[in-house]
């Protein structure tokens, strides 16, 4: 165990969680995640973990550093993607982030900044 694994740990298993749950909510329904990019950050959110049980410093900065750039990344652009189709239908407040979606990128804040905290150990 290192410096980070604690965080790591954290971040990847709220990744993981945030994962499953609805990403996007509509009038209708729900969205989950693993329908879109949610199994990309599924597969990041256990990079994440395994990391953390590495005893290496750099690997777990490795491991730590792009799988929540990544994560970041694909919640960034499914935000934008909201806006994109709220304005374009003219239906502001109808599709809202859902639970996941926040916890994923909670998730990735997390992440990032553990693994610029290991590189800072260094």
């Amino acid at each position: 165990m290192h410096a980070g694994s604690a965080g790591m740990i954290f971040g990847g298993l709220l990744i993981l969680v945030g994962s499953l749950l609805p990403w996007v909510s509509t009038p209708v329904g729900h969205f989950s995640g693993v329908a879109g990019p949610g199994l990309w950050t599924l597969c990041a959110g256990t990079i994440a973990v395994a990391g953390a049980l590495l005893p290496y410093r750099r690997v777990a900065f490795a491991h730590a550093l792009l799988p929540g750039m990544a994560v970041a990344v694909l919640v960034t652009w499914q935000l934008l993607r909201i806006a994109q189709l709220s304005a374009s239908t003219d239906s502001w407040g109808s599709l809202l982030p859902g639970i996941g979606l926040v916890i994923a990128g909670g998730g990735a804040f997390i992440l990032v900044r553990t693994a610029l905290r290991i590189r800072a150990a260094e």
